[in-house]
């Protein structure tokens, strides 16, 4: 039974995978039709994490650790990935994703202790991925700011992907950090389209205030790129050339892109949601997502699983590599700098005798 939860992207809260009971919500009558679906409250909880910095071989990733403040996101976007994480948790990767949020209060501190570590030798940090970093709980608790703070002073260089226009809290930060080649920064674009972002991302920022991010940000000097992530056939990859003529209006540097991924849990959720949302082409959608697959819902083979494969996966490569092209996106990015890193001195240590 699907239920539309103002301000929420899934359409029910079915038991993740590892439950050894399913429930199922359905209608025996009683209800009435004009009855409101019930509100939902978003709750932060603390996890007491022990370590902050998380590793990972995948080949088709791009960086091999990434710290995430939270677990959860009240973004809300559908399609998100990160879902099925939930399940760990005894929770659903639908609205419990959503609304029931971790934090990791100690994450500044964890940080610290490990790059001070002896052994540690620094690669570049990528913070998201797993979870939005400036999502709306940021404003409160502050951990993205002081994970950054912590990773300047250590000059560690790293990366930020978000589709939060609060980053922009954070410029002072940022930019010096800019200066020396320590971080770069990837802003989610979607769709430009209000009522469909609003739809698939309900408390993600507008998309123009996404760009108006990536204009700020690289006024500020710091390098930003666009990800046009996930492009979805038959609703919003029609987008891909306006996305990226936008953001390249507002300075992007560079572009990536990532095929509608539905692994686990997500699938049902999606389709889900495509029904309620989008009927009128929710087959349409389905059965090109299909055939960028192999004809599954999702594959999960590193080779093709960020980009698909087939006529329609190839077709949208070959337009975002015309489009990188015209709108000049497709220059190498500037690596971050590696060679700067450097434990600071503790306060109250020997050095202070001489200062």
């Amino acid at each position: 039974m699907t239920t539309i939860v103002r301000g929420r992207g899934a359409r029910s809260n079915e038991v993740g995978r590892y439950e050894a009971f399913q429930r199922e919500a359905f209608d025996d009558g009683w209800g009435d039709e004009t009855d409101e679906a019930p509100k939902l409250r978003t709750t932060l909880s603390p996890e007491a994490a022990r370590t902050i910095i998380t590793r990972n071989d995948s080949p088709d990733v791009g960086f091999d650790r990434s710290i995430n403040p939270y677990r959860g996101c009240e973004h809300g976007c559908i399609y998100c990935y990160a879902r099925p994480a939930h399940a760990y948790m005894g929770l659903s990767p639908g609205l419990d994703f959503e609304s029931k949020l971790f934090f990791k209060p100690e994450a500044a501190r964890l940080l610290e202790a490990e790059l001070s570590k002896p052994r540690y030798k620094p690669g570049y940090i990528h913070i998201g991925g797993n979870t939005d970093p400036y999502q709306p709980q940021e404003r409160t608790t502050g951990l993205t700011r002081q994970i950054i703070d912590v990773l300047g002073r250590f000059n560690h260089p790293f990366s930020i992907i978000t589709k939060s226009a609060l980053i922009l809290r954070d410029l002072d930060l940022l930019a010096p950090l800019a200066e020396q080649n320590l971080v770069r920064v990837a802003i989610s674009v979607t769709t430009l389209d209000r009522a469909l972002a609003r739809s698939m991302e309900p408390r993600a920022a507008t998309p123009d205030r996404r760009i108006a991010a990536i204009r700020a940000l690289t006024a500020a000097g710091v390098p930003t790129v666009v990800m046009f992530a996930p492009a979805i056939p038959s609703l919003n990859d029609h987008e891909m050339e306006a996305v990226l003529e936008r953001a390249a209006q507002a300075g992007a540097i560079g572009a990536g892109y990532v095929a509608l991924r539905l692994p686990l849990e997500i699938k049902d959720l999606f389709q889900q949601w495509l029904m309620t949302d989008h009927p009128d082409r929710a087959q349409r959608v389905m059965s090109l997502v299909r055939q960028m697959r192999g004809g599954k819902d999702y594959d999960s083979d590193w080779r093709q699983r960020m980009k698909g494969q087939g006529p329609v996966a190839d077709l949208m490569s070959q337009r975002f590599r015309a489009a990188k092209r015209r709108y000049g996106l497709d220059k190498p990015l500037p690596a971050l700098n590696l060679g700067l890193f450097k434990v600071p001195p503790k306060a109250g240590g020997q050095q202070d005798l001489f200062t």
